[in-house]
């Protein structure tokens, strides 16, 4: 992972490689040539055309609906739809009759019958992500299609047999959930009846350069600049300076790949007409400063701390630093999300959402006039899981 810039003109990334791994000529649809994606490449292949289900597991922004498509595609149901649910988005009342299909009248409002996410992707694939996100009652539907083939619609007396192959994704630690009694442990087994690991952006920087050109290549020929990637005078300043491909190459990339190509659309918008890109305000403080590294771009080793050096004090300031953020407040701490999970849930002082009654929730919401942000510091839970509880409970800002 060290960067060498050469003349300010060329990036060097020195970078390690297996020499006796299989490089194939089909990418199946994925940009880089690491050592890292190379092996993902080979898991997808192993298991593409057979019909065990298939558990992604990846941080958000990795591409997990990517290698799920790719299993697809390369399977035997390529010619059978490909449908994609994200639990997460799904109402927790309805959660249920979107999946599985609801006869009329089976719950308020159900005026016609609904056929249901797992109908319409009968003889294909149906992609579950953030699967750890599932309702209690929807984790024990599921389990019971996995074991038998069969799931009863909402409302409805007699089973339908389902033909799909599922393929599941998460970025949640399920086994510290499945020690929270929030998630089942047979369900995970089922759905893990062959896992995938999709690596994060850093631990595969040799990709970042290729992500970057390719989105954007995309980017460019959208505005009809294409030839901004190929320069007809070798020695004109390169469109992309080095301190800036350098720094492209040492960033963390929290976000991963979705963050990459969001910061290579925002540097060629706001390049456009110019000769070469710069970074404006908005990705300064995106980009941050040179990660690993310092300011002056020399590499150093990042460490973890283990969880019991956190005090009760400590993780506190850094929650409410981090306007209660796990993700962010994790990384400020050093240690992983799944061991901030247990020390929140081991605090006497500290409360989940789950923690929160449907009242003291709506209170807040009313008290906050609908500001998420405003409830967050006045609850002191994560924004994330409370957003979700929000939408749960069907509130709505007031309207002005």
């Amino acid at each position: 992972g060290v960067t060498l810039e050469l003349a300010g003109r060329v990036v060097v990334l020195l970078h390690l490689v297996a020499l006796e791994e299989e490089r194939s000529a089909d990418t199946l649809g994925m940009v880089g040539q690491s050592t890292a994606l190379g092996r993902l490449r080979t898991r997808v292949r192993q298991v593409a055309d057979l019909d065990v289900p298939v558990l992604i597991r990846g941080e958000t922004g990795s591409g997990k609906e990517l290698i799920a498509r790719a299993l697809h595609q390369r399977g035997n149901r390529s010619k059978g739809p490909f449908v994609s649910v994200n639990l997460g988005t799904l109402s927790r009342e309805l959660a249920a009759a979107e999946l599985f299909g609801a006869q009329r009248g089976a719950y308020t409002g159900a005026s016609q019958s609904r056929e249901g996410f797992f109908r319409a992707a009968h003889g294909g694939t149906l992609f579950l992500d953030e699967v750890g996100e599932a309702p209690a009652e929807v984790q024990v539907a599921l389990l019971r299609v996995l074991e038998t083939g069969e799931m009863y619609p909402v409302g409805a007396h007699t089973p339908v047999v389902t033909d799909v192959r599922l393929v599941a994704a998460t970025d949640a630690p399920l086994e510290d959930l499945i020690e929270q009694g929030r998630f089942r442990a047979p369900l995970l087994h089922r759905l893990s009846g062959y896992s995938i690991h999709l690596p994060p952006l850093r631990e595969r920087r040799e990709d970042i350069s290729l992500l970057f050109h390719h989105f954007a290549r995309l980017e460019l020929e959208g505005l009809g600049e294409g030839w901004r990637l190929e320069p007809q005078d070798p020695y004109a300043e390169p469109w992309l300076p080095a301190a800036l491909a350098s720094r492209l190459l040492r960033h963390d990339w929290p976000g991963n790949v979705r963050q990459l190509r969001n910061v290579a659309r925002q540097l060629v918008i706001s390049g456009r007409g110019q000769p070469r890109l710069q970074v404006d305000a908005a990705l300064e403080a995106e980009l941050g400063p040179t990660s690993p590294g310092d300011e002056d771009g020399a590499p150093v080793l990042v460490t973890r701390r283990k969880p019991s050096e956190v005090t009760e004090r400590e993780l506190l300031d850094a929650l409410r630093e981090c306007s209660w953020d796990l993700k962010g407040t994790a990384e400020k701490l050093g240690i992983t999300r799944a061991s901030l999970y247990n020390l929140v849930d081991r605090s006497p002082h500290l409360r989940t959402v789950k923690d929160l009654s449907a009242e003291d929730i709506t209170r807040s919401f009313k008290a906050c006039g609908g500001d998420l942000d405003a409830m967050v510091r006045q609850l002191e839970v994560s924004r994330r899981a409370l957003q979700r509880r929000v939408r749960e409970l069907g509130l709505e800002p007031p309207t002005s």
